[in-house]
């Protein structure tokens, strides 16, 4: 399964991006990127119906981090898609539209903050109820639409996870409009980024590419969104970036292997070489 999945989840990922880039209408991206993960959504559903799962271990690790990170995904366009079409006109009106769908955001966490707890802790103690088909117990946080959903490729928290996991990517895109599209002042680091865009793309792509982040499950959108808060800058079109370091003829990774050899070097100073 894990091999079927990060190579389903990949190429989606690819297909996404490049829709990202080549689409100028956005509300149309969005629609394509939706259809897009249903598809691969389906195509999932049917390989755990024909294949199904070695054991207890992999069935709980799939519904407790690999569907719900790509349904979180469909949550995620499907939210945006929606805010962008109801988006009201005036500076003053979008920012109180845009704090309303943040105050949606708080209230979903006020009413799951258990779960969020559980989840967040990454604790495991109940996961054979959360996360495993036919398991689920009523008095766990359980929600009504658990009832009517295809039990055969459902748990009873595999989809608030998604909600979780799609809330974080939410937030961070509502802050953003509130703060100009990109356009803010980064005043919560005293920490700058003086190395290239490109470099810092670089790392960023390594890092989401070793799943270091949620156990593999960060969107790499909120991954270079956090290293721009962070660190004090605006990346642009990161993946413009990423496809420019793809198409590189060689020295593809230059920034990362400087810092093998910087690390390296360094090491060998102090052991006296």
């Amino acid at each position: 399964m894990t091999v079927y999945y990060k190579q389903a989840i990949e190429n989606l990922e690819e297909e996404i991006n490049k829709l990202h880039f080549e689409q100028s209408d956005l509300l149309v991206s969005y629609e394509k990127a939706i259809k897009l993960i249903l598809a691969k959504i389906s195509e999932l559903k049917q390989y755990v119906l024909d294949v199904g799962f070695k054991n207890q271990q992999e069935e709980i690790y799939f519904f407790k981090h690999q569907k719900p990170a790509l349904v979180s995904k469909l949550i995620y366009y499907n939210a945006v898609y929606k805010i962008e079409t109801k988006k009201p006109y005036g500076e003053k009106q979008i920012k109180r539209f845009l704090n309303k769908e943040l105050s949606k955001l708080k209230k979903f966490f006020d009413n799951n903050i258990d779960f969020y707890k559980y989840y967040r802790s990454n604790n495991s103690f109940l996961d054979v109820n959360f996360f495993m088909r036919g398991k689920h117990d009523i008095r766990l946080w359980l929600d009504t639409y658990y009832f009517e959903a295809d039990h055969r490729f459902c748990t009873s928290h595999d989809y608030k996870v998604a909600k979780i996991l799609a809330n974080d990517l939410i937030q961070a895109y509502l802050e953003d409009q509130l703060n100009n599209n990109h356009k803010k002042t980064f005043n919560n680091s005293s920490l700058n980024w003086t190395g290239s865009k490109t470099a810092l793309t670089e790392l960023i792509y390594a890092l989401y590419e070793q799943g270091v982040f949620n156990n593999g499950n960060a969107d790499i959108k909120l991954i270079a969104k956090t290293f721009e808060s962070t660190f004090n800058i605006d990346l642009g079109d990161f993946y413009h970036t990423f496809m420019e370091l793809k198409a590189r003829k060689i020295n593809r990774t230059k920034f990362l292997d400087s810092l093998c050899e910087a690390l390296i070097k360094k090491m060998d100073e102090q052991d006296g070489k």
